[in-house]
């Protein structure tokens, strides 16, 4: 499912969608009506043109992220059962998203883009956090870009 065309990631969400009903898969239903409806919004608010690949993949990170911190909430407030409600969806949703680039390859990008910018220091973490992210085009975590950028950057300070 990694490298599907838009179309063929939202086939594929109807066919897991009518396949989750007929095995009463109540907690997938649940998943992938909100991810269809999150796609019909937004290509509502796109005036009813066709999304891209990249704004598919952010809808859905979206979708994760919304779910990580309600994890962290419920972990917090001692609610282990419904944090672990929340990480079963987002083990749904990661079906969805193509792989995330590993540590290494964004630490290289980071490294690759801060000589070629000539960066000094932590001043310009704004400047190189948007060209590493407009290069992995969402593909990458932006919490994990922006912890790798920061590292790189205070070591130039050293």
């Amino acid at each position: 499912m990694l490298n599907e065309q838009p179309m063929d990631v939202i086939k594929q969400i109807e066919s897991d969608l009518s396949q989750a009903a007929k095995n009463k898969d109540g907690l997938a239903l649940l998943v992938l009506r909100g991810l269809k409806t999150a796609l019909v919004n937004l290509e509502i608010a796109k005036t009813r043109q066709a999304l891209t690949d990249q704004e598919i993949f952010k809808a859905f990170r979206t979708e994760v992220k919304r779910r990580q911190e309600a994890t962290t909430l419920y972990q917090k407030g001692g609610r282990p059962e419904l944090a672990e409600k929340e990480i079963k969806e987002i083990e749904i949703i990661k079906r969805y998203l193509p792989a995330e680039i590993s540590p290494e390859v964004i630490k290289s990008k980071v490294q690759a883009e801060i000589i070629s910018m000539a960066a000094t220091g932590p001043q310009d973490l704004g400047k190189v956090m948007a060209k590493v992210m407009a290069f992995f085009q969402g593909q990458a975590d932006g919490g994990l870009v922006n912890k790798i950028v920061a590292e790189e950057l205070n070591a130039l300070k050293k």
